[in-house]
């Protein structure tokens, strides 16, 4: 596998306190990758560490290609980041919100308004390119902000539970997204608590107390695990974590 991210003994330790222990493995290039986890588990601390924005205590770990113990700013210029809290400016419209995270994420200035242009024409938004954001229901705000998320074509974007509070039917819609952009190659880590959501990955990792428990295809753990959907597999895993919610 041409790895996008890989770690190896992976760990994050506070105090006595190991948040993250010693989690190994590697996601291609292109894959949409799910990263499960109760709240606790781990996997919020995990992903800092591999945005760049946190270093490990122990083991190693590279995304794009770049040392997450000692090329954190490389990696942040190298992915895209979507959270659940909406992060773009509601006083701002959708054009001048895509212009200016484009900018930020160093798009040549003479590229900047043709294709945003064409990202709104993309998201059906284009007559409403001098709306205000904050105008949006949630889920054309959660589908712009994957837009910017990815607008430089990043090779990485880490999508951390971006549907919560969505509807059925645009959560179904932003996976036509995630589709889309893995089809161009983008490498998608997303984190989510929506276990049918799991099921469109192409691969799934289950952490409980800080390690990963469980980690293949949707189809080969509901197999394993003898369990009919992810969902059940999810709870069977789950209800072993001795430590609660951070």
């Amino acid at each position: 596998m041409n790895a996008a991210i890989e770690t190896r003994e992976l760990t994050k330790t506070f105090g006595s306190f190991t948040a993250v222990d010693r989690i190994s493995f590697s996601v291609g290039k292109g894959e949409i990758f799910g990263f499960l986890g109760a709240n606790g588990a781990g996997k919020t601390t995990a992903m800092r560490m591999l945005c760049g924005l946190s270093r490990p205590t122990s083991g190693t770990g590279t995304v794009a290609g770049h040392d997450i113990g000692r090329e954190g700013e490389l990696i942040k210029r190298s992915i895209g980041y979507m959270s659940q809290k909406f992060a773009l400016y509601d006083d701002l419209t959708l054009r001048e919100n895509v212009r200016l995270y484009a900018g930020i994420y160093g798009v040549p200035d003479a590229s900047i308004a043709e294709r945003t242009e064409a990202a709104l024409a993309n998201l059906g938004l284009a007559a409403q390119r001098d709306a205000l954001v904050g105008s949006l229901p949630a889920g054309w705000k959660q589908k712009l902000a994957f837009t910017v998320a990815t607008f430089h074509e990043p090779g990485i974007v880490f999508l951390d539970e971006p549907t919560g509070g969505v509807d059925p039917a645009a959560r179904r819609q932003f996976w036509e997204l995630i589709y889309g952009a893995a089809e161009r190659g983008i490498t998608v880590f997303v984190t989510t608590h929506y276990m049918d959501e799991a099921e469109y990955c192409d691969r799934v990792s289950v952490m409980v107390d800080g390690r990963i428990a469980a980690l293949d295809t949707p189809a080969a753990l509901r197999q394993r695990f003898e369990c009919p959907s992810m969902d059940a597999v999810f709870h069977h895993l789950a209800r072993e974590a001795v430590r609660g919610a951070d």
